[in-house]
């Protein structure tokens, strides 16, 4: 079953403008249905080629000789990390021909690992980065399935949770033993799967490299490596402090999030809803959730921070524009949420006035002057403001 994605419109777009469009993000997201579905949207035909298949690669054997004879259709090249050697010849076919929507690229990863291509395209390309299916685009699917399971779509839309279970135990293995070593992570997987599940237990909280370190007994320089793969890879999420010239001494760790969320109860042997309301973690999940969500509804020049002092002022979230915070986030899990003291100090650190509290409920309403409690389904309505 095929379920309409926020990215269909974005990505038509950006091929109506640039001649190639590259689309990445973490394997089985739903990239090749999504070419697939919007391949009769193109204004010209299309051919479709999944470059982790032999006999497609072997199409592309005369790569130039290949893609001049079809260059009057738009070419969708499945896996392209598996070829980076073709990002040259695509760049000579470019600026020979710069039409738009000559070419859309799927890769499992993000720019930096897909190799050669930022230089080889440079000027040439559009990236577009498609996640797990938000819980704005599934609406009709109540939101505590869609926090537990995860919004990857074979996960979400499985037919019970043992089997949505199943899925994502799977998914973790060939991701350890198959897909980070083909994006070039030279690494035991048991090694990474003890690190990706010891930041799963550390999910929401500030980065400790030195105890990743001590635990796994790797190098700190080796831990940061593996996480830049796994971030690349969009596995994990690091959100920066958010820093000001107000004098205060501020936290300068970042803070990791497993993205998905149900990747997240899986590496942290979490089945079902009723087991995740029993566990420790309850809180931190919800946060993550809510900022998975977050991130997903940004404009192209948000950035997404969070707030800290020493002195245990903070915010879960900071939405900066043009280098200035513009709206601040309190993340509860609870039906009649209370903010913290120092959600209130970070509102006067920061100068924010669009400051809100996010909980599960629908109803949204005013706490005080300053601050809205809101809804976990409205977030979109508060974020696009001028």
């Amino acid at each position: 079953m095929y379920l309409q994605r926020k990215a269909e419109k974005e990505i038509l777009d950006l091929a109506a403008y640039f001649p190639a469009v590259v689309i990445v993000g973490p394997r089985q997201v739903g990239k090749t249905s999504l070419s697939r579905h919007i391949a009769n949207q193109l204004p010209q035909p299309s051919i479709y080629i999944d470059l982790e298949l032999p006999e497609e690669r072997s199409l592309l054997s005369e790569p130039t000789l290949f893609l001049e004879q079809h260059r009057n259709e738009t070419v969708i090249l499945d896996e392209v990390q598996r070829l980076p050697e073709l990002f040259p010849v695509l760049r000579g076919l470019i600026d020979r021909d710069r039409r738009p929507g000559r070419f859309i690229l799927l890769g499992s990863a993000a720019p930096e690992l897909i190799r050669d291509s930022s230089e080889s395209l440079a000027g040439r390309v559009a990236y577009y980065e498609m996640q797990p299916f938000l819980h704005a685009e599934v609406p009709a699917i109540d939101y505590r399935v869609h926090w537990q399971r995860g919004g990857f779509p074979e996960s979400l839309l499985a037919p019970d949770d043992r089997r949505s279970t199943q899925w994502r135990q799977n998914f973790i293995q060939t991701y350890l033993e198959r897909d980070l070593p083909l994006l070039g992570l030279r690494a035991d997987p048991i090694v990474i799967g003890k690190l990706w599940t010891m930041l799963a237990h550390n999910h929401g909280q500030l980065l400790n490299v030195e105890a990743l370190s001590n635990a796994l007994g790797l190098a700190s320089n080796t831990i940061r490596k593996y996480m830049d793969f796994l971030e690349s890879a969009y596995l994990i999420r690091r959100i920066q402090p958010f820093y000001t010239n107000i004098g205060k001494r501020l936290v300068k760790s970042p803070k990791v999030y497993i993205r998905d969320t149900g990747l997240l109860h899986s590496l942290l042997g979490i089945p079902d809803f009723d087991r995740l309301q029993r566990q420790p973690i309850l809180g931190s999940s919800w946060e993550g959730y809510v900022l998975q969500e977050i991130a997903g509804m940004l404009e192209e020049t948000d950035q997404l921070y969070f707030y800290r002092t020493n002195s245990g002022t903070e915010a879960d979230a900071v939405i900066v524009r043009g280098g200035a915070p513009i709206i601040l986030f309190e993340i509860k899990y609870s039906t009649a949420p209370i903010p913290s003291k120092g959600f209130y100090i970070a509102q006067n650190d920061l100068g924010t006035t669009l400051n809100y509290v996010v909980y599960p409920l629908e109803r949204d309403y005013p706490l005080n002057e300053q601050t809205q409690v809101i809804g976990f389904n409205n977030i979109s309505k508060y974020l696009h403001i001028d």
